[in-house]
């Protein structure tokens, strides 16, 4: 197994030229950005694509619609799937006296997105009488705004052994291996797997799998797939399985998600 997951790297320490700024870059499909950390807090936007964000204790899976709040001094990981354009906002803690202590999901309207795109013109050196300069009140304001839909994610257990699960069932999301099968293959009890799995992540090993097959539902379907083949990708046996699923958790078929994330 890969082990993307389990891996550190030396954090990185960065000082920002502003206060706040704006920057993006462009990823290939699964290029990522190893484990590090920043003095400053920021915000990642896929401009286009879908990024994955780890934590060494959660995930999120983040189509264009979703930005993530990442707090200052925590390590994170980012995983380009498909071609991703990400935008990054960075934020120094002595920009708001508002910023959030913990991670967090917000939904972009498309006037902050036009508004961060804009931003980019000027670089992250910007001029005091800039456009850029003249944005970032307006910025700070629309995200201490902005509609939050909570910490979101999916939660990552500490054990090495479940990580290596989990880790598994993000690469191959169709593997539908029973719980005593997993059991088998990490070498450890039935019981004590689902009992350790449940204390660590707070979730029932079938519940962590389903919203983990709905995330990278979600992540397929903003990239263009359709439903039948995300359904058979991973591993339903009917696409109105998935659906009942998919309509089971996010009160909405996935079609009707779809355009109502998109029309935003």
């Amino acid at each position: 197994m890969k082990d993307f997951l389990l891996k550190r790297y030396p954090h990185e320490r960065r000082h920002l030229p502003r206060q706040v700024t704006v920057w993006s870059i462009q990823y290939n499909d699964n290029q990522r950005e190893l484990w590090h950390q920043h003095e400053h807090g920021h915000l990642v936007i896929a401009l286009s694509g879908v990024v994955r964000v780890l934590t060494p204790n959660r995930t999120w899976t983040l189509p264009p619609s979703r930005a993530l709040w990442i707090p200052s001094n925590v390590d994170h990981e980012l995983h380009a799937v498909g071609r991703l354009h990400l935008c990054v906002v960075n934020i120094d803690p002595g920009a708001a006296s508002w910023l959030w202590q913990a991670g967090r999901v917000i939904t972009v309207e498309p006037l902050m997105r036009e508004l961060v795109t804009g931003m980019l013109r000027d670089g992250r050196t910007y001029e005091a009488d800039s456009r850029t300069a003249l944005s970032v009140p307006l910025l700070l304001k629309m995200l201490e705004e902005a509609p939050s839909l909570g910490e979101g994610g999916l939660p990552l257990p500490r054990d090495t052994r479940l990580l290596a699960l989990c880790e598994h069932m993000m690469t191959d999301p169709a593997t539908d291996y029973t719980l005593d099968r997993w059991a088998d293959e990490i070498g450890m009890s039935t019981r004590s797997l689902a009992r350790h799995f449940r204390d660590e992540t707070g979730m029932s090993f079938g519940h962590w799998r389903q919203h983990m097959r709905a995330a990278e539902a979600t992540t397929r379907l903003a990239l263009g797939a359709q439903v039948t083949q995300v359904a058979l990708e991973l591993g339903y046996s009917t696409p109105s399985a998935f659906t009942v699923m998919f309509r089971r958790l996010f009160g909405a078929s996935p079609q009707q998600y779809m355009s109502a994330d998109l029309g935003r």
